[in-house]
């Protein structure tokens, strides 16, 4: 007897904390109330084999921190307000960049120094000479009244300085003051008002804890950053090594934040690896290529307040180069400096997933370069565990294929339109069934299934309306190990009946079952 499974919308609860009696590893989603960020952090624990596969959910505290004025603590509506008036100041006073004029003057006074110094060792030879010399008292007092030739290019070179000063001063006075400098698009003058500029001040002060003058001083270092590196013009800027296989864009979470993929896999490939970090200019170029990415994923942010102002990252390990590598790591080393120190608070959340075991050793020489605050988002995944974790963050129809879900490349087969993926729980050592319907001949069935961890039996077959007919068999029964892929198949009915999905579950665990359809119907009947 079979069950017919109807499409509903899945019901996503929140995140529930693994019982700790089981003997397997699993990760476990754990809120630390102490956090100002209400981030949360993976840990491994214990829990019972009998215990199965938890509900795919996403994290309660998943969601970004509210950049309303109302919803802010009074602490934190104080160092706002507090900020938005020194950087006002900073704008109106010429001071938010370091100035020519300041860095002709360090050079100005170096050169003083090389002046001095020449002249200090023609005394010294003088006074030595003077000593030295035989002759008469007359012929001394002569020799000290002539200056030398030294002192007379120093008196120049001096007056030549000072000249030089008081032009800088009469530039530094005469200078514009720029009330339309922004950053991302968003202007940073408090006094034009923009809902945007506040969202962005948040970001710097959190990165600092909400120490006002060191907030000031990062949006200050990354504005000269951003200026001394040429950033804002970095988008429209041809980058001649093409990084697009191991850094990319793709779909959104299911709190709407744009999904930026690392895979490091492909630097296992030679040619590529070279490409990239083959010498201190291509590591040049490979550090603009993902600091232009950066930028266009900012692009696709809604940085006011309400909106997603923020990228989920999802790093994949597998099979990529070791930190043996000293180009890559030392490259990678110092994109992530870069990328802290100038993006604060652009990453919702970090999650590695198909963590090798040499990933701990490297993660303890990169956490000293790492604010507490950037380490407590980061998400460690076990291969085992990459699909169960995802879909926590990532609903199933947004996650590529190779990682469990159903997006795949050019796929234009399923669309939102044709409703959300549909969950089934199989309890150990059952059987279940999943039925779509041909009411109409000539139709085309399509669909797509999978099993999280997958481990089961897996058959598929039509079944026709009139008993007399024949059973058509799809695919035969077939064992699935844990590393298949989804699975997606069509077929076409010349009779009225129903495509049968069976699912045996022969583990001692539950499992779960995602799974979609959809019927295209044939004009020709």
């Amino acid at each position: 007897m079979t069950v017919e499974v109807k499409v509903e919308e899945t019901k996503v609860a929140e995140v529930v904390v693994v019982p700790q009696e089981e003997p397997e590893k699993v990760v476990v989603v754990e809120e630390r109330k102490n956090d100002v960020n209400g981030d949360v952090e993976v840990k491994e624990v214990d829990a019972a084999d009998n215990d199965g596969p938890k509900t795919v959910q996403k994290s309660s505290s998943y969601k970004e921190e509210s950049n309303f004025l109302s919803d802010l603590k009074e602490f934190e509506r104080k160092a706002l307000s507090e900020l938005k008036l020194k950087l006002e100041e900073a704008i109106l006073g010429n001071s938010l960049f370091k100035k020519e004029g300041a860095k002709k003057k360090e050079k100005e006074v170096e050169k003083e120094k090389e002046v001095e110094k020449p002249v200090e060792e023609e005394k010294e030879k003088e006074k030595e000479t003077k000593e030295g010399e035989e002759s008469g008292e007359q012929e001394g007092e002569k020799k000290e009244d002539v200056k030398p030739e030294g002192d007379n290019e120093k008196e120049k070179t001096v007056l030549e300085c000072e000249e030089e000063k008081t032009e800088v001063v009469i530039e530094e006075k005469s200078e514009e003051i720029d009330r339309d400098i922004s950053i991302w698009g968003v202007p940073l003058f408090p006094s034009k008002g923009s809902e945007g500029t506040d969202v962005v001040l948040l970001k710097f002060l959190r990165a600092r804890d909400f120490k006002v003058n060191d907030a000031l001083e990062m949006l200050k270092k990354t504005l000269q950053w951003r200026k001394e590196s040429s950033i804002d013009s970095l988008l429209d800027e041809e980058i001649g090594v093409d990084l697009s296989s191991a850094f990319y864009m793709n779909g959104i979470d299911r709190e709407g934040h744009p999904v930026c993929y690392n895979i490091y896999g492909v630097f296992e490939n030679e040619e590529l690896y070279a490409k990239a970090f083959g010498d201190e200019e291509k590591r040049k170029q490979f550090l603009r290529w993902r600091f232009q990415l950066m930028e266009k994923g900012i692009q696709k942010l809604d940085l006011r307040p309400g909106g997603i102002a923020s990228l989920l990252q999802i790093s994949d390990l597998k099979n990529s180069p070791s930190p043996s590598k000293k180009e890559l790591r030392t490259a990678m080393s110092k994109a992530v400096t870069l990328l802290q120190d100038n993006y604060p608070e652009f990453v919702a959340k970090n999650i590695f997933i198909n963590v090798p075991f040499w990933y701990y050793a490297f993660n303890a020489l990169l956490s000293p370069f790492l604010a507490q605050r950037t380490k407590s988002k980061f998400v460690v995944v076990r291969p085992a565990k990459t699909t169960e974790t995802l879909l926590k963050y990532v609903q199933a129809e947004e996650i590529p294929v190779q990682y469990g879900g159903f997006k795949r490349e050019n796929d234009f087969e399923f669309s939102s339109e044709d409703g959300e993926v549909s969950e089934l729980v199989i309890k150990a050592g059952s059987t279940e069934t999943i039925e779509i319907p041909a009411a109409e001949v000539g139709a085309t069935l399509l669909w797509d299934l999978t099993v999280v961890g997958w481990e089961v039996n897996y058959k598929e077959e039509f079944v026709p309306s009139d008993e007399a007919s024949y059973t058509i068999i799809i695919q035969k029964g077939k064992k699935m190990s844990s590393n298949e892929e989804p699975t997606r198949n069509t077929f076409r009915n010349n009779e009225p009946g129903k495509v049968v999905l069976t699912i045996q579950n022969w583990s001692s665990k539950k499992k779960r079952v995602l799974y979609r359809y959809k019927t295209k119907k044939n004009a020709s009947y």
